[in-house]
Formats: structure tokens, C-alpha cells, sequence
């Protein structure tokens, strides 16, 4: 940190709050040029502090996974639009599983019109917004409460989901190798997320492009294991085809999803 301007150190501190930086607002908020603040970002992405996207930076991945508050504003109008298609592929009077995530609680907010639901979660978050489904029933996973994002895990939790095989599974990941590794930055998150996934008969992963080729330390499994895909844009072209290879099902949220910009859908 000794040889980070004052500036790049604000910028990062910024992305430390909120997840991510945008080269515009950045220029406005130091009164410098859009060109100063692409090569302030270039030397904190050399230094592995930052990775580049486009029209800015989000925070490089490390051991510690981006705070709750800032995760929900990372693509969040992307995480939206797969909450959406991901309800639009789920059916009425159906059992499922929704695991910790701020794009699983976007599923859960998609189907509050869903009917003969029976969801079983171990996010508080998702627990809540389905109350006001009343043609839903919800089971919540006992365990360990999560204080900074109201996830539940423990062995408890696993014993809960173990007694159940269930439709559907909706489930995140914190990051995804272009080789198609399933990543996370909690152990027990990550075997909560396991007994889902041997504990459903179809799996749906839900997650933006930007957790595309991030990495974080701790493995769940493998892309195969999945059965639909849900993100708003492929980025990696070699993850599509790992994901074809292994016969998942890749839906897109934004098809006409162009160079980080998000363009007009059409129906």
C-alpha cells in the first residue's frame, strides 16, 4: 500500500464498500479525466488489488468474500433479470431448495406469484420475501445464523436438507473458474451447498457474469453437476463450451448483453 497514490488509495476504498468502481464516477468524484482514472485502476489491477471490467473495477477476489451490503449492489439489475428467467423456468406446485446468495433472493422475490410452492431455504432473506406468497409453504433450515448476510449453516442445517429430495435447487457461487469449478469463500456455506445438490433432482445455477473467471478458495463442485446455467451474459467462450461439453443447459438473461452495456431486450 506504501507506493498507492492518495487517490488510487480513496479509489480502493471505495471498491471496498461497495464492491465495485466506475470510471465515471470515479472522474467526477476526484475532478480528473476518465483517462487518469483508467490508469489509476490499470496499476491497482497490476497489483492484484482491483480486476478490471468493463467501464471499471470490482475488488479482487482474495479469502474473504465482498461484504453482504455490497454484493446486493453489484449487477443488480443483471441479478434481477436472472431472478426473473430463473422463476419463468420453475413451475407451480413444486418442491425446491434456495441457498444463500443476493441472486437467490432475487429468484425468491420472481416467484411471489408462484402457487402449490414448497421452498425450503437456509437464507433468512429468502424465508421472508416468500411470506408474502401466501400460496407458498416455507421451511426454514435450522443452524447457525449468519450474522452479516442471514445465512444459516451447520450440521443441522445439512440434517434438515438430507431428509428431503425435492424438484429444484436454486443455488449461487461466488466464483467460477473458466474450467468450470464451483468456488466459495465459506467451508460450511459450501457443504450446505453440496447436500442441496446431491438432494435435487435439477439444479439451477444462478449467477452474473462477473463471478465468471473470479476465484475464491474453497471448491463445491463442478459446472457438470448442474443442470441449467442461469447468468445475464457468457462471458467466456471456453466456459461455454465446458458447459456444452458436459451437457448443461445455458439460459441468458440479457441475450443482447453487448461489451457491458446493457442493450434493449426484445418480448
Amino acid at each position: 500500500m506504501q507506493d498507492l497514490t492518495i487517490r488510487q488509495r480513496d479509489i480502493l476504498g471505495v471498491a471496498r464498500t461497495s464492491g465495485h468502481v466506475k470510471v465515471d464516477d470515479m472522474a467526477t468524484r476526484f475532478d480528473v479525466t476518465p483517462q487518469t482514472i483508467r490508469k489509476d485502476l490499470n496499476e491497482l489491477c497490476d497489483k492484484k488489488l482491483l480486476r478490471r471490467v468493463h467501464g471499471g473495477a470490482t475488488l479482487a477476489s482474495g479469502v474473504a468474500n465482498v461484504g453482504y451490503e455490497a454484493r446486493r449492489a453489484i449487477a443488480s439489475l443483471e441479478k434481477q433479470e436472472i431472478g426473473a428467467l430463473a422463476a419463468r423456468l420453475i413451475p407451480n406446485n413444486c418442491s425446491l431448495f434456495i441457498n444463500i446468495g443476493t441472486t437467490t433472493e432475487e429468484v425468491a422475490k420472481a416467484l411471489l406469484q408462484h402457487e402449490g410452492l414448497l421452498v425450503i431455504t437456509n437464507n433468512l432473506h429468502v424465508a421472508n420475501i416468500l411470506l408474502a406468497n401466501p400460496k407458498a409453504e416455507i421451511i426454514l433450515a435450522g443452524g447457525v445464523v449468519r450474522r452479516v448476510d442471514g445465512g444459516i449453516t451447520g450440521e443441522a442445517t445439512i440434517d434438515l436438507i438430507n431428509q428431503f429430495m425435492v424438484d429444484y435447487a436454486v443455488i449461487g457461487a461466488s466464483a467460477i473458474d473458466e474450467e468450470g469449478t464451483l468456488l466459495d469463500f465459506d467451508y460450511r456455506e459450501v457443504r450446505v451447498t453440496q447436500a442441496i445438490i446431491a438432494n435435487s433432482r435439477k439444479v439451477f445455477l444462478v449467477s452474473d457474469r462477473l463471478k465468471i473467471d473470479r476465484s475464491a478458495p474453497i471448491r463445491i463442485g463442478h459446472i457438470s453437476q448442474i443442470d441449467t446455467f442461469i447468468t445475464d451474459a457468457m462471458s467466456s467462450d471456453h466456459l461455454t463450451q465446458v458447459c456444452a461439453d458436459n451437457g448443461v443447459r445455458v439460459e441468458c438473461a440479457l441475450p443482447f448483453f453487448d461489451g457491458g452495456n446493457r442493450s434493449e431486450t426484445k418480448g
